[in-house]
């Protein structure tokens, strides 16, 4: 936490007696940040600035100057609509470099691939991490683990969701996509959460498992036999997508998990209503994750920074 931010906090304490609360419609960034491990989830954002990502970009970066954000994971459609055809595209500056300018957003960012990267040059994606400094993608799905406090640990994994579903492998106009084992990933998602003891497991992926959607059944129904089995299996917390531009929260009543839907960082489409979904919004925006060894929250925010939702789980 920030000195300023402890100061300010410390006052408003002593003058109300409580600590003060989140509520949705107020800014989310002009409220005092709490004792909490904090990082920003943004996804389908790459219009070259248009429509919403100019505005949502400058809210990010007054969200991490307030707060104390640790990284941003980006789920992909960084690029709409061709991907990019190499590291020194120019899709890199209009889309990504000149657009999170601001000096707080210069921290790590955990990119994935989504269907729109498979349009192009998927490697040049992973590759960029040698040119940019924040940048960080080691790999097409990749794990890693964050100290909370008092040894509680967050667990990330970040999924290459598209080669999961027949859609894009059996189309050309995503050539990689087949070329992917998907049981390879699987059985890593498998191995990684039966070696995890960490207090709180966060996995995203582009593509839903649970949506209301107009988009084919088939790419969800695929993800429910394939991914849900194992991350029900493995009891993890939250389930983070993009792809449907617009935010859903939903729970199911055969599962634990918090299916986790996050608006377009850029342009913004109508909510299909589904069974278990328990909040909807056309908004477009991004999400701030809280977790600390108590609560995991997940505050959905418009392109005004303003609360929408809030999921909770606590332990």
């Amino acid at each position: 936490m920030k000195k300023m931010n402890k100061i300010a906090l410390l006052f408003l304490l002593l003058l109300g007696g409580c600590t003060a609360t989140v509520k949705e419609g107020e800014k989310f960034s002009d409220l005092p940040e709490d004792e909490s491990f904090n990082f920003i989830l943004v996804n389908d954002a790459g219009r070259n600035g248009w429509y919403d990502q100019k505005p949502i970009a400058a809210e990010m970066g007054a969200l991490a100057e307030r707060a104390d954000i640790e990284f941003v994971a980006s789920a992909g459609d960084t690029f709409h609509y061709i991907g990019v055809e190499s590291t020194t595209d120019p899709l890199w500056m209009t889309n990504y470099e000149l657009i999170y300018d601001h000096p707080e957003l210069q921290i790590d960012w955990y990119p994935m691939l989504g269907n729109h990267e498979y349009h192009g040059n998927t490697q040049a994606v992973v590759d960029y991490s040698r040119v940019s400094r924040r940048w960080s993608m080691p790999a097409r799905y990749y794990t890693s683990s964050f100290e909370i406090e008092d040894d509680a640990t967050l667990r990330l994994l970040l999924l290459d969701t598209a080669p999961l579903i027949d859609k894009y492998r059996e189309d050309d106009e995503y050539p990689d996509a087949r070329l992917q084992d998907m049981n390879t990933q699987l059985a890593w998602v498998d191995s990684v959460l039966t070696a995890s003891a960490d207090r709180w497991t966060v996995v995203i992926g582009h593509h839903p498992i649970w949506a209301g959607t107009d988009k084919d059944d088939d790419e969800r129904t695929d993800m429910q036999s394939r991914l849900e089995p194992i991350l029900k299996k493995h009891g993890v917390d939250m389930y983070l997508c993009g792809h449907i531009h617009n935010f859903q929260h939903i729970r199911r009543p055969d599962s634990d998990i918090d299916y986790v839907v996050n608006g377009s960082a850029s342009q913004g489409r109508d909510v299909v209503a589904l069974e278990g979904q328990l909040f909807g919004s056309p908004s477009t925006g991004f999400s701030v994750i809280a977790a600390s060894p108590d609560s995991l929250k997940l505050h959905m925010l418009d392109k005004n920074a303003q609360l929408l939702h809030t999921v909770r789980r606590g332990k």
